[in-house]
């Protein structure tokens, strides 16, 4: 398992999504990547388009106008 980062800060809806989307693709099932934002709007977009997709969000959690969001690359 590998947990990878990925820095979406200072990107509006829709950008936080699609650069979750294109990293995940070179992703394996069962990793895990971290997505760091400054959207508030990705608490719930992000989670939705994860299980659309089948992916699972282990945790999210915001402060200091940060939102970060683990998801857990499904199969």
């Amino acid at each position: 398992m590998i947990r990878e980062t990925l820095n979406a800060r200072r990107l509006l809806c829709p950008l936080p999504v699609i650069r979750t989307q294109d990293k995940i693709k070179q992703m394996q099932p069962g990793d895990q990547l971290e997505v760091i934002c400054t959207d508030p709007g990705v608490m719930q977009d992000i989670p939705a388009w994860s299980r659309i997709h089948g992916h699972t969000v282990l945790e999210t959690r915001s402060g200091d106008h940060e939102y970060v969001i683990v998801l857990e690359v499904g199969g």
